[in-house]
């Protein structure tokens, strides 16, 4: 696996006028150092996420992950599905993706997100490894207290 080392953000749909609300910690969960995204979603104002995200690249230039075949990553949860987001060069709208759930375990367990297991939405494309620029986590679309807490999220690599 490529370990990436993330500065993540959080990000919430207060920019859009939302009420749910949340942070994100850097704390030992079940014995690891992890980033930890908790909150509460709500759906009220139009709203429905919480997130916790990071470009690749500072000032959010490209990154060719053509070498790799998907995401990894290892997760602590609360038993919830989350999401996970990726966007490319390709992406001019906010609200498009390239996107997967997962389950996130009240353990830890290594979740592996093949890149062609993405799901294209509201963008007519197949996602392109070699411009990618942000990986975000989100609890998002019902009304719950979310917690997830990520370690080690990187790029697995193709077989030589």
């Amino acid at each position: 696996m490529n370990q990436l080392a993330p500065k993540w953000k959080f990000v919430s749909d207060n920019v859009m006028g939302g009420v749910s609300s949340g942070c994100i910690a850097e704390e030992f969960v079940g014995g690891r150092h992890a980033t930890v995204l908790r909150g509460t979603v709500s759906l009220e104002n139009n709203g429905g996420f919480i997130q916790m995200a990071f470009d690749l690249h500072e000032g959010g230039a490209d990154v060719d992950v053509s070498a790799c075949d998907g995401i990894e990553m290892d997760v602590y949860g609360d038993g919830g599905t989350y999401d996970v987001r990726l966007r490319t060069a390709q992406l001019t709208r906010p609200w498009q993706s390239f996107r997967a759930d997962f389950v996130g375990e009240p353990h830890w367990q290594k979740i592996k997100i093949p890149f062609s297991s993405l799901v294209s939405h509201r963008v007519d494309a197949a996602f392109d490894p070699t411009c990618l620029r942000r990986i975000g986590i989100l609890a998002i679309g019902r009304e719950r207290d979310a917690y997830v807490a990520i370690s080690n999220i990187g790029c697995t690599r193709r077989p030589k």
